[in-house]
C-alpha cells in the first residue's frame, strides 16, 4: 500500500467509522477513531447562545491534541486509518457559526492546523440526504438509543457543505465513494473491490461506484 496516513470522511450517516473499521483491518493497519465526547453539545442542540462555539473549540482543540500526539508517536510512519480529516472541523464551522465568531475560529484553526500532518489520501464517502437520515434512524433503533438524531434540513444542508468542501479539495489526492449501496454490510470482495480502487490512486481526484455484489 502506496498510502500510509488514510482518512475516510463523509457527513453523519455515511458509514465513515464503520468503513475505516474494515478498512484497517483489511490492511492491517492502525485504527484511529475521532474522539466524539463533548460537554458543550447539549447546550448546543438546545441552542443556548455562544454553546455552537464553545462546541466547535472544543472539537478543533480535542483533534488538533489527537494529531499531534499521533504524529509525536510516529504512528504515521506505519499504514494508520482514521475515521476523520482534521479539516473537515471547518465544514460544521461554517454551517453553525456567526460572522464574529468564525473570524475568532478562523484565527485559532490557521494557527493549529500547522502542526498537523496531512494524509497520503481522503475516501469521501457520499450519499444522497434521505440515504443518510434512513441509515442514523437505522442505526438508533439497533441500538436503541435515544442519540441525537439531526433534522432533515440541517442535514441537508450539511451535506451540501460535504459536497461542497471536497469538490473544491485538492490538497491530498481523493477518492470519491457513492455510499447509495455501500454501507458497513458490505462483503468481502466489494471491500477488496474499494481497496483495489485505493491503490490505483495517484494524484488528483478520483470518483468510484462500488459494486454492491
Amino acid at each position: 500500500m502506496q498510502f500510509r496516513y488514510i482518512a475516510v470522511e463523509g457527513p453523519i450517516g455515511a458509514g465513515k467509522t464503520a468503513l475505516a473499521e474494515r478498512l484497517a483491518t483489511r490492511l492491517d493497519a492502525t485504527l484511529v477513531l475521532e474522539e466524539t465526547d463533548n460537554p458543550f453539545l447539549a447546550d448546543f442542540y438546545a441552542d443556548r447562545p455562544g454553546s455552537a462555539l464553545q462546541a466547535q473549540l472544543f472539537y478543533l482543540l480535542q483533534r488538533h491534541r489527537q494529531q499531534t500526539a499521533l504524529q509525536q508517536a510516529d504512528l504515521f510512519s506505519q499504514t494508520t486509518v482514521a475515521d476523520y480529516l482534521f479539516d473537515k472541523d471547518k465544514i460544521f464551522a461554517y454551517l453553525n457559526l456567526d460572522d464574529n465568531e468564525l473570524f475568532i475560529y478562523q484565527r485559532l484553526f490557521d494557527l493549529l492546523a500547522r502542526d498537523v500532518p496531512a494524509p497520503d489520501l481522503v475516501i469521501y464517502l457520499q450519499a444522497p440526504t434521505d440515504v443518510l437520515l434512513r441509515r442514523i434512524r437505522n442505526r438508533r433503533a439497533e441500538l436503541d438509543t435515544e442519540t441525537f438524531e439531526p433534522d432533515a434540513e440541517y442535514l441537508r444542508e450539511l451535506n451540501e457543505a460535504y459536497h461542497h468542501f471536497f469538490f473544491h479539495y485538492d490538497a491530498t489526492p481523493l477518492l470519491v465513494v457513492e455510499t447509495s449501496e455501500f454501507d458497513s454490510a458490505v462483503s468481502d470482495e466489494s471491500l477488496d473491490d474499494l481497496v483495489r480502487q485505493v491503490g490505483q490512486m495517484s494524484g488528483g481526484t478520483r470518483y468510484y461506484v462500488p459494486r454492491t455484489k
